[in-house]
């Protein structure tokens, strides 16, 4: 690693965090960032979030500037580019660097990588040994969940790291679903997933850290499973700091440095016409999020794992409105099994 960068002094690392108003997701940020720290010993490692936490982005940067950097090495933060890591996040890194004249070079998300399917699969693994009833695989589903954007670029990227992980262990089925924004959403999806007879199901949130959405998944999935006792219903752990997810972030600094950082570009709704969301080619790259920055105090109920009881009852997180903020109309909002509240509220 050493060589890599020596020869260019005044190097640093920004890792870009969307934020959250929960204490645990916001700590097991900060501790994946200290994990890269620890793999990255020669360079400076900062943290920022777009909303919701401290340190913001900018305080990040200036965090990097404090310490002699005059080249920082971002890397998002997100598993998968949507309108975060393609808009949000570059925008309030461009101004920045517009406002100071400091060097910021932006990386790509972690993607479909074949390190973060194995971190998948070690979950996965960890779910299963930890069952009471061996129930071979042949008959069982894997529900995989991701966290639901209004970019199908995204969304389909899931639905590729579900079929890797079907093929690889041998699952008897699997689907996709989503926490919020597209469709089809968990519950109605684990509704339709227990009509296809399976005698286990085992429900994975795609997700690097705890928070609201994921305590969301588990109460759906509880619910379902209640009304199906013939069924099982496993949970499997999200991501969290898994040391392959850590090796991932450390691939996505060496690609900026080296310049090979290749975004996809082919099938973005900002590029191309994509089916569907051919009204979003050529839209303005600017950030939502600047009246939420650093904004409020992180919720302290929660110290295990987030429980979700911060939120007040009616509030449908589960359907992707946990922003308060404008985002493009999604053109399915209405779709029966998706978030119907959608085109109204972002």
């Amino acid at each position: 690693m050493s060589s890599l960068f020596s020869s260019i002094p005044g190097l640093g690392v920004l890792i870009c965090g969307h934020g959250s108003r929960n204490r645990l997701a916001v700590d097991e940020f900060a501790k994946l960032a200290d994990g890269l720290r620890q793999r990255l010993p020669e360079l400076p490692v900062a943290h920022g979030y777009l909303e919701f936490a401290r340190p913001i982005l900018r305080e990040g940067l200036d965090s990097l500037r404090q310490q002699g950097v005059t080249r920082v090495l971002a890397v998002p933060g997100m598993l998968f580019a949507a309108g975060h890591a393609k808009n949000d996040i570059p925008s309030v890194l461009n101004t920045y660097s517009a406002e100071t004249g400091l060097r910021v070079d932006y990386g790509r998300e972690l993607g479909v990588d074949l390190k973060m399917i194995q971190a998948a699969a070690a979950r996965l693994q960890e779910c299963l040994d930890g069952a009471e009833e061996h129930v071979p695989l042949s008959e069982t589903v894997l529900v995989v969940v991701g966290r639901g954007s209004s970019d199908p670029d995204a969304n389909s990227n899931v639905a590729k790291v579900t079929r890797m992980l079907v093929e690889g262990f041998g699952f008897g089925w699997g689907e996709t679903v989503y926490s919020g924004v597209t469709f089809p959403l968990v519950e109605p999806g684990l509704r339709h997933v227990v009509k296809l007879g399976f005698r286990r199901i085992i429900v994975f949130p795609y997700f690097l850290f705890s928070g609201v959405l994921v305590s969301r998944i588990r109460q759906h999935s509880d619910r379902v499973a209640t009304d199906h006792p013939e069924v099982e219903m496993l949970q499997a752990s999200y991501l969290g700091d898994h040391p392959l997810v850590i090796d991932t972030f450390r691939e996505r600094v060496e690609e900026v440095i080296r310049g090979d950082t290749a975004m996809n570009c082919s099938l973005c709704k900002y590029r191309q016409q994509v089916l569907g969301f051919e009204a979003e080619v050529g839209a303005p790259q600017h950030s939502h999020h600047h009246h939420v920055e650093g904004l409020g105090e992180p919720c302290q109920l929660c110290e295990n794992e987030c429980t979700g009881a911060c939120q007040p009852d009616g509030v449908p997180l589960s359907e992707g409105q946990d922003h308060h903020h404008h985002h493009p109309i999604y053109p399915h909002a209405d779709h029966p099994l998706g978030p119907r509240t959608l085109a109204s509220h972002t």
